[in-house]
């Protein structure tokens, strides 16, 4: 096996370049699925992992494991709609490592039910936490970002931020709309400050809850089938993995995206091609 060429004279090493060492970040949702990936390749670069969840149980699970492992991480419960929660995550999470460095605003639910069928209560209870969340903990922590003139703060959206990918998912798309519209505009906001906002938006990827939406559409059918019928429409030919959007949003995090910002990061396996 070869060795690594040394960086360019005057420039950053690569390693430099990925590590996260004395950095802080808080990931919404953190606990399972896309956000546990997240967690792990931070924390594996070296931040200071703060997991911050509905599920308190879950996310202290996650902790625990982290710890053992020698890493840094925090448990903390979070309803990432609720304003008091926002503030009291970020005052802790700034009480226990000083300050926050990167926020990954993962935290979302995608219950299926048609425009038709769907409650009041339905679509504000989607975009409490997908839109209202983001905007909420992006505020709070870009209010300590800026005093400090640096930070990171990424969203996870998906591909339904650019086009639809199932009936029964309005208000979901209406949410990661407003989201990926929103983290434009905060990014024309914060830059002048030194914070880099952008996004990144999975396609289908295995976690629990995919699974059971997936279950769901296969009721009473062949789960099989409705599998490969998706695949095919997947020119990679294959579901994502959470540790797959989690090494774009470590790359977001890291020194190797000092230039970019206001950016979404499709992370598909080419679905939107087909």
């Amino acid at each position: 096996m070869g060795t690594v060429a040394p960086a360019p004279l005057g420039l950053p090493s690569l390693t430099d370049l990925v590590s996260l060492a004395g950095r802080t970040a808080i990931v919404t949702g953190g606990a399972m699925g896309i956000g546990r990936g997240i967690v792990e390749r931070l924390s594996e670069a070296g931040a200071s992992v703060v997991i911050a969840d509905a599920d308190l149980a879950a996310a202290e699970a996650t902790a625990e494991e982290l710890t053992a492992r020698g890493r840094s991480a925090f448990a903390m419960f979070a309803d990432v709609g609720e304003p008091d929660d926002v503030r009291r995550l970020v005052a802790d999470t700034i009480g226990w490592r000083g300050q926050v460095d990167v926020l990954v605003n993962n935290a979302g639910i995608f219950p299926s039910v048609p425009v038709l069928d769907m409650a009041p209560e339905d679509f504000d209870r989607v975009i409490r936490t997908n839109l209202r969340g983001t905007y909420l903990c992006s505020r709070e922590v870009a209010l300590r970002m800026r005093s400090r003139g640096t930070g990171r703060i990424i969203n996870v959206t998906s591909i339904d931020a650019l086009h639809p990918s199932a009936v029964g998912l309005a208000h979901y798309d209406a949410s990661k709309h407003g989201v990926w519209g929103f983290t434009k505009n905060l990014a024309l906001e914060l830059a002048p400050h030194g914070i880099q906002v952008n996004a990144v938006a999975p396609g289908a990827v295995a976690t629990p809850g995919a699974a059971a939406m997936q279950a769901a559409a296969g009721a009473g059918g062949d789960q099989e089938a409705v599998l490969a019928a998706f695949l095919e429409r997947v020119p990679m030919q294959r579901i994502g993995a959470p540790d797959d959007i989690a090494r774009a949003v470590l790359f977001l995090a890291s020194d190797l995206a000092s230039y970019v910002t206001g950016v979404q990061l499709v992370v598909d396996g080419g679905r939107l091609l087909a």
